[in-house]
């Protein structure tokens, strides 16, 4: 297909800069570049927080008594 499209300064930039790279022509490289921006990306993985034990026997239920605890040992 033939058409004309206007490329904003910068986007114009980087497809003369990924020719320069490449090698490839000017309708090879926009190509190139239209279909990686069209490319599903890959789904991301679910964050999964991990605890452990600690060891520690401290009720946090009542942060007055946390401070006061924490403050008694300085």
């Amino acid at each position: 297909m033939r058409t004309t499209v206007n490329l904003d300064d910068d986007v114009a930039a980087a497809v003369i800069q990924r020719r320069r790279e490449s090698g490839m022509g000017l309708s090879e490289t926009i190509n190139e570049l239209v279909r990686e921006g069209l490319a599903v990306p890959a789904p991301k993985r679910a964050y999964v927080h991990r605890s452990a034990p600690l060891g520690l026997r401290t009720d946090v239920s009542n942060i007055g008594e946390v401070l006061d605890l924490l403050d008694s040992e300085r």
